[in-house]
């Protein structure tokens, strides 16, 4: 069952409530305001519902801070369709944004897509962040391996691994081995 937090703005949503009720998905509605990152991170919906004229830049950027803290699915139905308001909710990595779109018909597959959509950037996101990780390795490993060749006379392999054979014998990671290399080359100039 799917546990949805519904942040009134002023806006009917009578529409909306009826329809995750014959959905029978669980609902608790709260007023967006200084509080908000707070409760959501207290409360940990599967998604955030808003339904609202335009989104203000206030929410977007506390949007933006909530994704970077606890990241959540939100879906964004909204009357303002313009193209900076959809870039900036996208900016904001709103999972779904509906112009004048709220229709009890469609709002279980909006959901499940947005929820899948959420899903996905959060795979991309960590298999970039994995990228980034392990090229900044290599290049610790690279440096480490040159500071090995230049004082220890080595050859690129045996630095290589020796690196390996000490990050075993410590039981850490080989970027982690490198870093401890860097680090002691720095403290014995």
């Amino acid at each position: 069952m799917l546990n949805l937090l519904i942040v009134e703005s002023g806006i009917d949503n009578t529409t909306l409530e009826n329809a995750l009720a014959d959905d029978n998905v669980e609902t608790v509605k709260i007023q967006y305001g200084p509080s908000f990152i707070a409760q959501v991170k207290d409360m940990r919906p599967d998604a955030i519902i808003f339904n609202l004229e335009t989104p203000s830049d206030e929410l977007l950027a506390d949007l933006c801070m909530l994704n970077r803290q606890c990241p959540l699915p939100v879906i964004m139905f909204a009357t303002d369709g313009s193209s900076a308001t959809i870039h900036k909710a996208m900016q904001a990595e709103v999972s779904a944004f509906e112009v004048n779109g709220l229709d009890a018909d469609r709002l279980h597959g909006i959901i499940h897509v947005a929820l899948a959509r959420f899903k996905h950037q959060q795979a991309l996101k960590n298999a970039l962040q994995e990228a980034r990780t392990q090229l900044e390795d290599r290049k610790q490993i690279d440096r480490a391996k040159a500071i090995l060749i230049n004082t220890q006379n080595f050859t690129e392999n045996d630095a290589y691994h020796t690196l390996r054979k000490l990050a075993m014998d410590r039981n850490i990671t080989l970027g982690q081995m490198a870093r401890n290399v860097i680090a002691m080359a720095e403290l014995l100039k």
